[in-house]
């Protein structure tokens, strides 16, 4: 199941933008994945926000605020072409949560970790890409 974890220097995001960055984050990481918009879905498109302590964040230039975002999903899961239009939209969505502008874009990095097939577990059984394709396209035909 896909995982979004934004990290961020505490306060460098806007009160709505924090309030909403992680369900658009996941959101967004479910449509680019191909994934169905239904409830179990949903609820396992895990989101996290890790807010850095002042200070822990810098450049060798300056102190401005950056953003990593960390996507984790199955191997397979995104193809080349998904992965731009996710780095892109994950990039647009963090901005507008932080109050940036998209010349501010390269304060922004995504990092993609596929997983490799065999080495996700939940509920205590290994899940395989090939398993949640089929859940996927039965949860589809349930819509």
């Amino acid at each position: 199941m896909p995982m979004i974890r934004l990290i961020a220097p505490a306060g460098a995001l806007t009160e709505e933008g924090r309030g909403s960055v992680q369900r658009d984050l996941a959101a967004t990481l479910l449509r680019w994945e191909g994934a169905p918009d239904t409830a179990f879905f949903r609820a396992q498109a895990w989101s996290y926000l890790v807010e850095l302590p002042e200070g822990a964040q810098t450049t060798a230039e300056d102190d401005a605020p950056r953003f990593l975002v960390e996507v984790t999903v199955p191997e397979g899961a995104l193809s080349e072409r998904r992965t731009a239009g996710l780095t892109e939209e994950v990039t647009k969505t963090v901005l507008s949560a932080a109050g940036l502008t998209p010349d501010d874009a390269l304060r922004v990095w995504v990092l993609v970790h596929e997983q490799p097939d065999g080495t996700w577990g939940a509920g205590g059984s290994v899940i395989r890409h090939a398993d949640l394709v089929a859940l996927a396209k039965g949860q589809r035909a349930d819509a």
